[in-house]
């Protein structure tokens, strides 16, 4: 299945060092630049849309996949969390979290 559309975000959790928090403000960031109807385009239903969502962060077993699946209203979700973004240290010692999104949609044309 041919990859149509991929889009990058970026979220933060500035005080509670969430990372799933990050992470979703990273996927909702992405979606932002991008409407993502290509379903529509092609005369397919939405749910046919094959998304596969990279997100990363500097601890990955901190984010809930789920929670991230559940900001997508429609297609069919996959969410890799992997080691990546950046925790930019604090003077309190709690760091600021920074989450890195990167969404493909792929669809069979």
């Amino acid at each position: 299945m041919p990859r149509l559309l991929t889009e990058f975000g970026m979220g933060t959790s500035l005080r509670r060092q969430d990372y799933t928090e990050a992470a979703t403000r990273a996927l909702k960031d992405a979606l932002w630049h991008n409407s993502i109807n290509l379903a529509e385009l092609f005369d397919k239903p939405k749910s046919a849309m094959q998304i596969t969502a990279e997100i990363g962060v500097q601890q990955p077993d901190a984010v809930d996949a789920e929670a991230c699946k559940a900001v997508f209203p429609y297609g069919d979700v996959t969410v890799r969390v992997v080691l990546g973004g950046l925790d930019v240290p604090r003077p309190d010692g709690n760091p600021t979290v920074i989450a890195n999104a990167a969404i493909s949609v792929a669809l069979e044309v």
